[in-house]
């Protein structure tokens, strides 16, 4: 920087950028309404900054006159002039005005499931599949579902031990999640056999991946 530039800045103030000011909570109305509201919140006596609240709503209303209600209702500018105001304004409006929790809503609270979950490789929602498959009527879409469920049973258990499964625990495992409805026997009850397809880098020793592992039957 130059000796004139830094005498300059001296005797000058340099005005600051929108950027690097607070945010608006209500833009439309400016900057300047937003320094009157902020003037009005501190003001320490309460008849004082009564009056200048007033006095801002009747600007307010110059500026947006069709933001007026019916018969001259004016609500909406109190409802702005208590958002402008974070919620800080401590007078008595004139009228019922808007809070911060219906500005800002909290979510309604999430409930989850506390039943436990019986085997956690197979997830809650394959246990709901299985109850709903075994309440179905008897059948090839039956039967064919309950193919499906089965393997997709045996897929879960080889993420969790690539070496293999037996197939006679996850016909048990099926038996149990359906109370007793699927009952298939190990003896003639036939799941196929899967093999690991996921891709391994060239020139790298192949390791065992329990995420992201897909499996083909073969």
């Amino acid at each position: 920087m130059t000796e004139d530039f830094l005498l300059a800045k001296d005797k000058f103030k340099f005005i600051p950028y929108n950027t690097g000011m607070p945010q608006l909570p209500l833009p439309e109305y400016g900057r300047n309404i937003q320094n009157m509201v902020d003037y009005c919140v501190e003001i320490p006596d309460p008849e004082e900054r009564t009056i200048c609240a007033h006095a801002i709503v009747g600007v307010m209303r110059t500026l947006f006159p069709q933001n007026v209600g019916e018969k001259g209702d004016m609500k909406k500018f109190w409802d702005h002039l208590n958002i402008m105001a974070r919620f800080e304004l401590d007078i008595e409006f004139p009228c019922e005005v808007i809070t911060a929790e219906e500005v800002h809503p909290r979510p309604e609270r999430l409930e989850y499931m506390k039943a436990p979950i019986r085997n956690r490789q197979y997830g809650r929602n394959l246990e709901q599949i299985i109850k709903i498959v075994a309440m179905m009527e008897e059948g090839e879409e039956r039967d064919r579902l309950i193919s499906m469920v089965a393997h997709q049973m045996k897929k879960l258990l080889l993420t969790h031990n690539p070496d293999g499964v037996d197939n006679g625990r996850i016909l048990k495992d099926l038996h149990r999640y359906s109370d007793g409805r699927i009952d298939l026997d190990p003896a003639t009850y036939v799941l196929h056999d899967f093999r690991d397809v996921t891709p391994q880098p060239q020139g790298k020793k192949k390791r065992n991946n329990k995420k992201n592992t897909k499996y083909n039957k073969f």
